[in-house]
């Protein structure tokens, strides 16, 4: 991680757009941007919550621990997105991991502002509620999901939420490459049965696959799949 002398715009991120005109000098003040490579760990579940993260540009992966060597991820931040704020609760320590899939420049702001900023911004504690609440229907979701649909089904669903979320590349493929290990993490299945089901959706031509690169080449019939429920 680094500390840029060339801040944000002040207009792009979830914060700034809901605040106050007359509190934008206030976040200039009190933020930092910083800089995180291409898989640098951002902070770690079990850390003590200092701040709150916004995205100016890249995507980071929110992940959690899933077993002794497995992880789940939770969502994506992108452009103008929240991160780190499941932090926030009365527990103050990450129930979350944050990693940056690509390079990410992030808004930082500390803790004691963030609330500050609450308190004073009716119009972004508003916002942050309806947040919340998309993201916890998107958890249970997902939970759901675990339960009662296929593998097969979880890993369509997911190629399906990857090209809403990311749209596609000049040359058809998915906006974000992830690699066969962030696709099982998505999931919520191992290594060898997402890549087991990748060839599989392959040689059914639902998708194409070039290395990491994939497209999707029938929606309509990754859909029929998540349809499906068993084991």
């Amino acid at each position: 991680m680094k500390q840029k002398t060339q801040n944000c715009d002040l207009h792009s991120c979830f914060l700034c757009q809901r605040c106050l005109p007359e509190w934008l000098p206030a976040i200039e003040t009190h933020r930092k941007t910083l800089q995180f490579r291409k898989g640098e760990l951002i902070f770690e579940e079990g850390q003590i919550v200092k701040g709150i993260y916004f995205v100016y540009s890249g995507t980071v992966k929110v992940h959690k621990k899933w077993g002794s060597e497995k992880e789940l991820i939770i969502r994506f931040a992108r452009k103008g997105s929240i991160f780190g704020h499941r932090g926030i609760g009365m527990d103050h320590h990450y129930p979350i991991s944050a990693t940056a899939l690509e390079p990410v420049t992030a808004c930082y702001i500390d803790l004691a502002f963030f609330r500050a900023t609450i308190r004073v911004n009716s119009g972004f504690t508003q916002g942050l509620l309806l947040f919340f609440a998309d993201e916890l229907q998107e958890s249970e979701k997902k939970m759901r999901n675990l339960a009662h649909m296929q593998v097969k089904g979880r890993v369509a669903q997911g190629l399906l939420q990857l090209r809403e979320q990311f749209g596609l590349t000049a040359e058809g493929y998915l906006g974000l490459t992830l690699s066969r290990q962030d696709l099982a993490s998505l999931v919520g299945a191992t290594y060898e049965t997402v890549f087991r089901t990748i060839n599989e959706l392959a040689q059914e031509r639902l998708i194409l696959v070039d290395g990491k690169h994939i497209a999707i080449a029938n929606a309509e019939g990754l859909l029929e799949y998540t349809l499906e429920t068993g084991s």
